[in-house]
């Protein structure tokens, strides 16, 4: 590495050379080793800065990488949506949290090395760890803000870099590591790490208690709800559901233990009914808004769930709706304007059939309804989601218009985010919503309506969306990640 005549002497972690392994977990045992020796090294400098004062070194630790070279054009199974790389050549990705991710890395290296028939190699790459992260993976002490202590931390450490933490390789915009190799894994270790620190911040629970299945929500009675169903199962031996973790980190695991609410409630409360390998379920109450639905699946997509549903109100907006009425999404219109710099609105999100099928399914076996009698309490069709929740306030005559010709049947400020940011991130989306009011038929949601209308009708959603994730649990991750939501050129990590 150059660098100026007169810049600080670095010192970095003793060499750790790469090695190739043909075997995924040693794979993922060796990622782990080189990522606490450097995340170590980091925490032991910190400490030794703040006790003697800046000494004119700058510490320095690396992520651990995977890399793999192919040479062949042999084709591999069209069946499959991940697992393989689109082309010969030299890949690579930088590796966080190897502990937590411990499973999806095992199963990612299985799935390229059965395809391509090579090695992986692993060791330090030649991308820096900033010094927040690598305290904040340690569980050990803040770093201090600039002016706090009696040297500039970024003379001494590496800090966060907004310029290299993006979503270049999402996005599709022929990301390259500065080696020239392409990458094998949708995020990088900084935007991964990035994320995991706002899923802190925001959900008020560590990133190792999320599971692989996440219902979204945008009102509180479906937390109150979620808590009830963990309770029962909880209380049933044979559920397979473990435990229960609420914001703070508070885990219970019997059905009678209290689960204390934090002094101050995070923005986006998150509840994990968890079950062994993550295979439970995660409910987020993203509150109100595209920007928030944005905002939680930007941070929850690095943790690779298998799916992710939004279960909330809607207004219905036609006359033949009654309230409490299932829309189930099979189209979105996108008036939320938050992703247009990064997914235009021209991109069509389709529908994704093994999400719509255990959603239609869930809702027959909840509610005890099957066939024509089904259509009586839920419409099959487009959900329209805006940026304005007051637009009824406006002049009805181009709205009303746009929502016709669209065919809407339903409208809120979530579902065509959250949806439109599955398909960005690759993650199997979907949507069942509830009629809540009909604002263009003089239904608005006023509060003495409004409760009964929650009595009768949330938990039976609640449990409809729980009982889509259990059908979804039980399939094959290669058949639930559809290969519609894979680009020309794809990562081999799913």
């Amino acid at each position: 590495m150059n660098r100026p005549a007169n810049a600080a002497p670095i010192r970095i972690p003793d060499h750790a050379p790469h090695q190739l392994f043909d075997d995924p977990a040693r794979t993922v045992e060796r990622l782990i080793e080189l990522y606490r020796t450097a995340t170590g090294f980091l925490a032991d400098s910190f400490a030794r800065v703040l006790q003697d004062g800046d000494t004119g070194v700058r510490y320095r630790a690396f992520y651990p990488e995977i890399r793999i070279e192919t040479t062949s054009f042999a084709p591999v199974d069209s069946r499959l949506s991940f697992g393989h790389v689109a082309e010969p050549g030299t890949y690579s990705t930088t590796v966080t949290r190897p502990d937590l991710f411990r499973n999806y890395l095992i199963q990612q290296i299985t799935l390229l090395i059965e395809t391509h028939a090579v090695p992986v190699m692993v060791g330090p790459s030649g991308t820096p760890i900033p010094l927040h992260f690598a305290l904040q993976d340690l569980g050990g002490a803040d770093v201090p803000q600039e002016g706090a202590v009696d040297f500039q931390i970024r003379d001494v450490f590496d800090v966060p870099d907004l310029a290299t933490t993006n979503d270049d390789i999402v996005n599709g915009y022929g990301f390259k590591y500065p080696d020239g190799s392409g990458p094998l894994a949708l995020f990088t270790a900084q935007r991964v790490d990035y994320s995991l620190a706002r899923l802190s911040h925001y959900t008020a629970t560590a990133p190792e208690h999320f599971q692989n299945h996440v219902l979204f929500t945008n009102y509180q009675f479906y937390v109150e709800e979620f808590e009830a169903y963990a309770r029962r199962v909880l209380g049933d031996p044979d559920s397979g559901y473990t435990a229960f973790v609420g914001p703070g980190n508070r885990r219970i695991t019997g059905p009678d233990e209290p689960v204390p609410a934090p002094a101050k409630m995070p923005q986006m409360p998150t509840y994990h009914l968890q079950r062994p390998g993550g295979s439970g379920i995660t409910l987020v109450n993203i509150g109100l808004g595209p920007s928030n639905a944005k905002t939680a699946t930007d941070h929850i997509a690095v943790l690779r769930p298998h799916a992710w549903l939004m279960v909330g109100h809607c207004a219905g907006l036609r006359n033949t709706q009654a309230l409490g009425d299932f829309v189930l999404a099979h189209a979105y219109l996108r008036e939320d304007k938050v992703l247009d710099d990064d997914l235009p609105v021209w991109v069509p999100v389709p529908a994704l059939a093994e999400i719509q099928v255990a959603l239609e399914d869930a809702v027959e076996e909840i509610t005890q309804l099957e066939g024509y009698d089904l259509k009586r309490i839920m419409r099959t069709g487009t959900v329209a989601t805006v940026d304005n929740r007051n637009w009824e306030l406006r002049d009805q005559s181009g709205p009303v218009q746009r929502l016709s010709q669209s065919r809407a049947i339903a409208l809120d400020m979530e579902s065509a985010t959250i949806a439109a940011n599955g398909f960005r991130f690759r993650v199997p989306y979907g949507t069942l919503l509830c009629v809540s009011d009909k604002p263009l038929h003089g239904e608005l949601k006023l509060p003495g309506m409004a409760s009964a209308f929650y009595k009768t009708q949330v938990a039976r959603h609640l449990l409809i969306g729980v009982r889509a994730m259990e059908l979804l649990r039980g399939m094959p991750l290669e058949r639930l990640h559809s290969r519609k939501l894979r680009s020309f050129e794809e990562t081999a990590f799913l």
